[in-house]
């Protein structure tokens, strides 16, 4: 089924994918494949300590995020602000369709579907004939 929104949590190990409309839902969730991802800048080593980005990674979020027209992006940190300069990087048509970037630290997938209806809610009653788009 094809959502219109579709909210995305993600940090730099796991993404978790949430489509919905008004009555209904659809998760996915996209495991980082390879080492340990949780880096420490240590005092007197190279580097920022950060993990680098991966792009395959995002591209596999962005495949199960399917056909969802709204994206939210949340996360606890760094790694949803990555994820968007991926997007608009290798990906700027679906620059349009990014409506909000929130922080967000680990919610239940419940409590994710919970906090993107609430922020689409407002976001639609924004737009012309206010809250018609959560329908889909």
């Amino acid at each position: 089924m094809a959502y219109l929104h579709a909210v995305i949590w993600l940090d730099h190990k796991r993404a978790q994918v949430v489509s919905f409309g008004r009555d209904s839902s659809e998760s996915a969730t996209v495991q980082h494949e390879g080492g340990e991802r949780h880096l420490h800048h240590r005092r007197g080593s190279i580097g920022s300590g950060h993990a680098a980005e991966d792009p395959k990674y995002y591209e596999k979020i962005l495949v199960a995020v399917g056909d969802a027209q709204e994206l939210l992006v949340t996360g606890p940190a760094n790694a949803k602000l990555e994820f968007v300069k991926h997007i608009h990087k290798r990906h700027p048509v679906l620059v349009e369709r990014l409506v909000g970037v929130e922080t967000l630290d680990h919610p239940s997938e419940g409590e994710l579907l919970k906090f993107a209806r609430a922020y689409f809610l407002a976001a639609d009653a924004m737009l012309p004939g206010g809250g018609q788009n959560l329908s889909r």
